[in-house]
């Protein structure tokens, strides 16, 4: 393509202004620069340059659709992986009804540019459907050439591209406009979100709009990793306190930093790789490196002397799905061997064979049964982490219920509620289990309504444990405002606890 020496027509300012005419120049530049012929003209830099990296990767122009890399059934899963599925909601409520009305639909994509998302207008979706623009479909450049998606997604930056902009024929009849969106924690990038319409319906507004929703979706994810942080500091505080004041640091499984031992003189970020055993900060200090269920400690070398390093154990036994955590990978575990785990938790300086069968069987217990039980339990997480005379676990040991446990302690109702997912496991018959499940339970409801903070109670009414509470519904509609838009959401709701309790 030839561009030294051109009048370069930039941004399209040279074209008509109505979006039609505009095509139909732009069709004049497309097959003159596709077919060599001398011009004193060429498609503006941004869409020159994607042209030669299109070709380069042996795009063909007359090529009719995208690869296909997630059939439909496949789908669902791979959405549901993937960080911008929490932002959805925003991204809907900011450009889906934007799309309905200029006749356009709007398209969520992942890094490599396949379409995760589309929505919008119906009139439009069996078009979108004959060039590809369909969920599982690949929109990279490399894959279907200058497209805004793909485009936005090489440079970096908002990109709009009008009808024959597109490398591939068969999408001159579109528009679009993209913008990526990047992780928050990491800088890298995520996706892309676009809006695509037929080409009468170009403005030149809706990069801006574009660009303005991927920020609204970074802050919003931004948040969203901000509340992360806190919790999982939270959780694992418990490990840096262990070096009963050694200096060592908490850090994410990217390498964020989050909490320190002494509170400054730490790098934003540290770089560790899988498996290392030590690493060397900029200012030259090595630290040992230490695997938590939940990213890494860092600390001090220990003197030879010293006892092993205790393994990582992260027990999530709050809410329907009990999951756990060796050194960060997981154990599959039934409903017993999660009973034992909780109850060795709950005692951590052991307990007997005759202690632990009165714990979760009660007067009925056998101490026999509960030392095959053990047995198996020890084969799951290894004789080192269990151990025996008494039975204790010898691990670091973080548990999401000891978290809510000592944030009510603390008076922290709203820490409480965040790291609660549900009930302590809500199948368990075991007496120790139920006592504790049952305490934690009152402990949170009674903390929720000593508060007496709208928010708090807001959250505690959507919450698994205060969805069926008709004494929390009541309290937050009496402090909640009368114009506040989520009353009429609580108000049924406590409307029909009423009518249940009739």
């Amino acid at each position: 393509m030839r561009d030294e020496g051109a009048a370069v027509l930039r941004d399209g300012a040279a074209f008509p202004s109505d979006p039609v005419e505009r095509a139909r120049a732009l069709h004049e530049v497309y097959d003159a620069v596709l077919s060599g012929a001398a011009t004193g003209t060429v498609p503006r830099s941004l869409v020159s340059d994607s042209w030669r990296r299109s070709l380069a990767a042996h795009v063909d122009p007359d090529r009719h659709d995208p690869p296909v890399v997630h059939q439909a059934a496949d789908i669902d899963g791979v959405r549901a992986a993937h960080p911008l599925g929490a932002v959805l909601p925003l991204l809907r409520s900011t450009l889906v009804s934007i799309a309905d009305e200029a006749v356009h639909v709007m398209i969520v994509t992942d890094a490599d540019g396949t379409i995760l998302w589309r929505e919008g207008a119906r009139s439009l979706l069996r078009a979108a459907d004959s060039v590809g623009l369909a969920p599982g479909m690949r929109w990279s450049e490399d894959a279907i050439g200058t497209n805004a998606m793909g485009t936005a997604l090489a440079v970096d930056e908002p990109v709009q591209i009008h009808s024959a902009e597109h490398l591939v024929r068969t999408v001159h009849a579109w528009t679009c406009a993209a913008a990526p969106v990047h992780d928050p924690d990491t800088g890298a990038l995520i996706g892309a979100i676009d809006i695509s319409g037929p080409l009468h319906t170009a403005h030149p507004a809706m990069v801006q709009l574009l660009a303005a929703t991927a920020q609204l979706a970074e802050n919003q994810l931004r948040v969203r990793l901000a509340i992360a942080d806190e919790q999982l500091r939270v959780r694992n505080m418990p490990h840096l306190a262990s070096l009963r004041g050694r200096p060592g640091a908490l850090v994410t499984p990217t390498g964020r930093i989050l909490a320190g031992e002494p509170y400054t003189g730490w790098p934003a970020r540290v770089r560790i790789e899988p498996g290392v055993e030590r690493v060397r900060l900029d200012d030259g200090r090595e630290m040992d490196v230490e695997p938590l269920a939940e990213g890494y400690l860092l600390h001090a070398t220990q003197p030879a002397s010293t006892a092993p390093r205790r393994r990582a154990l992260s027990l999530r036994f709050l809410g329907d799905h009990p999951s756990v955590l060796l050194d960060g990978t997981p154990v599959p575990v039934t409903l017993r061997p999660a009973e034992l785990l909780a109850a060795l938790a709950l005692h951590p300086d052991g307990l007997t064979a005759e202690r632990l069968a009165m714990l979760l069987y009660g007067d009925d217990g056998n101490p026999t049964t509960v030392r095959g039980e053990i047995l198996r339990l020890r084969t799951l997480i290894g004789a080192d982490v269990l151990r025996t005379r008494p039975y204790r676990l010898y691990a670091t040991v973080d548990t999401d219920f000891g978290t809510v446990r000592r944030a009510l302690v603390a008076g922290k109702p709203a820490e409480a509620l965040r790291g609660c997912a549900g009930p302590l496991l809500p199948r368990s018959d075991a007496p120790e289990i139920r006592e504790e499940r049952d305490a934690l339970v009152a402990g949170l409801r009674r903390a929720v309504l000593t508060a007496d903070e709208t928010d708090l109670l807001t959250d505690y009414a959507s919450h698994p444990l205060g969805h069926d509470d008709l004494e929390v519904h009541e309290r937050l509609l009496v402090r909640m405002a009368m114009h506040d838009r989520r009353r009429p959401h609580f108000a049924a709701r406590r409307d029909r606890l009423l009518a249940a309790d009739a």
